[in-house]
């Protein structure tokens, strides 16, 4: 009982970790005018120092197992590029672009392209109940992006489509992740996933050229996305899920957007008006109904084992 209360209590606090992160974030561009293509590189390469001397020192030459096969190079390559790395590019560049809520929730629609990339895997149909999560998930993005009004969009286009790719980026590294866990620990993948995506995602946007000096404040945001948003809050979340299973601990995700949310609208002075409130609920649901349904299907294959 105590170890499933202590698993609860970690997934959360991990969500909560990447809610909190994406409000400093959002502080960080508006009051620190700081650009994205600065601090994500340096985010991610601060955090993936970290990680590997972490690792380095738990797992000694474990840590460069996937650097062993071209095959298993290549997959933690795309794993950390295309799915960590540019997820969290375009996670903070909607956040920049719009605020830390709207970011966090277009990036929760990753279940959506995950469902659709486990229909096309499995060569089935979508069954009613993701149908209609989709569909809601649809409607809450409507809302969230036009008020009620088609002829009037609330939030910019390249907010829209950063977050949404931030969105698809979350269904890369989850389809990718498993087939990485038996040749590496998956904290060693982020630390190698965080070091390459600074170094590339640097070089990409050539950040050196982007002149900026942080004041004590700004270095203070700067650490703490860096320690809170990337190690506490991985640690935290993947420590919980272990303890409580992946399906349970989806529900306690849930924290991420509330947390960011609340923090935008109390802290920040975001604001929200009653068509956000319904798209971020709608959003939700959608979240709860795909919840529901992958229990329900492991229930099933459990039952019938």
């Amino acid at each position: 009982m105590f170890k499933n209360f202590k698993g609860i209590i970690m997934t959360t606090a991990g969500a909560a970790c990447w809610g909190l992160s994406g409000s400093v974030g959002q502080y960080l561009f508006d009051v620190q005018q700081m650009d994205s293509r600065w601090l994500v590189p340096i985010r991610l390469g601060l955090a993936g120092i970290i990680l590997l001397i972490y690792c380095m020192m738990r797992y000694g030459a474990k840590t460069f197992a996937p650097f062993k096969r071209k095959e298993s190079a290549l997959i933690l390559l795309l794993y950390g590029i295309t799915g960590i790395s540019a997820c969290q590019f375009f996670y903070f560049l909607t956040i920049e672009l719009s605020n830390a809520a709207m970011g966090t929730i277009l990036q929760d629609l990753a279940p959506v392209f995950i469902l659709f990339y486990t229909c096309l895997s499995m060569r089935r149909p979508p069954k009613m109940l993701e149908i209609g999560s989709i569909i809601i998930a649809l409607v809450g993005v409507f809302f969230l992006t036009t008020h009620g009004n088609i002829g009037n969009l609330s939030i910019g286009h390249d907010a829209l489509i950063s977050g949404i790719l931030s969105a698809f980026c979350v269904m890369i590294y989850n389809v990718l992740a498993p087939k990485l866990s038996d040749e590496i620990p998956l904290i060693a993948a982020q630390a190698w996933s965080f070091t390459l995506g600074g170094i590339i995602l640097g070089i990409l946007f050539r950040s050196w050229t982007i002149v900026y000096h942080p004041n004590i404040y700004g270095l203070a945001g700067i650490a703490f996305v860096v320690i809170v948003g990337n190690i506490a809050a991985f640690s935290l979340y993947i420590s919980g899920v272990k303890i409580i299973g992946p399906q349970k601990a989806s529900l306690y995700s849930f924290a991420e957007p509330i947390t960011a949310t609340l923090i935008s609208a109390v802290v920040l002075h975001t604001d929200f008006t009653i068509w956000d409130i319904l798209g971020f609920s709608l959003i939700f649901m959608m979240l709860w109904l795909i919840t529901l349904n992958q229990r329900y299907t492991t229930n099933a294959l459990t039952d019938q084992k």
